[in-house]
């Protein structure tokens, strides 16, 4: 695949399966009504090309991180449901990966300054590499900087891991005194975030065209493709905090991304939740295909 940055790995895989589809109750329509039984879980990402020991492996590490709980189902099989700390990283998750924010430059900007004592070092790193999966960029040494939309999602990221107390956090206006399009360009890499945006057009946006000339969406096919797009998706987001396009190099390719998952997500999403259905509730209950 072109994607050098698409994870596909069993426990990303996991991750991204459980999102999409696995929240019982708290999930979306067609959505498997509890927790995921093993058996139903290994062919589900059998289907993926993950074979059985690294899908019991991979479960068996998101379940010491408590991200994965084990449970039964209604007939007593061993299952796996998502934690209520789990639902809360979806739910979060959700806003970044399904939304699409178009901030201004007026808009603002959200700064984190913290300070950690000496004998805690192991949280200044936790705060940096957190930081970064949120999206900010780099101000200057210990001063990092993000669009204020993301300001409620830092300050709920830090109070939930409990980071709070070392970070003060900041909202205003860039005031110079080089050109905020200059300065944006210093605080994110933004050709390293460009690249990783055409790798994922260079391998999604051919399965687009593929679906968009079918008149028929076989289940399981809609699901395997769906799946491997939302899994080389969902990063993407975080990398890219969602800039004001003004202050973007010509012909950023982050919409173009955006509006190809997007189309993926609203022509296969439906029509894999069925295949989901069919793996756990068995090939009876429900058809395969549309």
């Amino acid at each position: 695949m072109s994607d050098q940055y698409a994870q596909r790995t069993p426990r990303s895989l996991i991750v991204t399966f459980y999102g999409a589809y696995g929240r019982g109750p708290k999930g979306g329509p067609g959505d498997p009504p509890g927790p995921v039984p093993v058996a139903a879980l290994i062919r589900l990402l059998g289907a993926l090309g993950v074979d059985p020991p690294s899908v019991r492996s991979a479960v068996s590490r998101l379940k010491r991180r408590g991200l994965l709980v084990a449970a039964r189902t209604e007939s007593g099989a061993a299952a796996y449901g998502l934690s209520e700390a789990a639902h809360q990283l979806l739910d979060d998750g959700d806003r970044r990966i399904y939304g699409r924010p178009s901030p201004r430059p007026s808009d603002g900007w959200v700064l984190a300054v913290f300070s950690v004592p000496e004998q805690e070092r192991h949280k200044r790193h936790l705060l940096r590499s957190r930081l970064a999966r949120l999206g900010f960029g780099t101000a200057a040494p210990g001063v990092w900087i993000a669009p204020a939309h993301l300001y409620d999602e830092t300050r709920h990221t830090l109070d939930r891991l409990q980071l709070s107390g070392y970070v003060d956090l900041f909202t205003g206006a860039h005031a110079g005194f080089e050109p905020t399009a200059d300065a944006v360009a210093r605080w994110w890499d933004l050709g390293s975030l460009a690249a990783r945006h055409h790798a994922f057009l260079a391998d999604h946006e051919p399965v687009l065209r593929h679906w968009s000339s079918r008149r028929t969406v076989p289940a399981e096919a809609a699901y395997r493709d769906y799946l491997l797009a939302l899994d080389a998706w969902r990063r993407l987001p975080y990398a890219d905090p969602g800039l004001p396009s003004p202050l973007l190099p010509e012909g950023w390719p982050g919409g173009h991304a955006a509006d190809v998952f997007g189309r993926l997500h609203t022509k296969l999403r439906a029509a894999g939740a069925r295949f989901v259905r069919t793996a756990v509730d068995g090939p009876g209950r429900m058809p395969a295909t549309a």
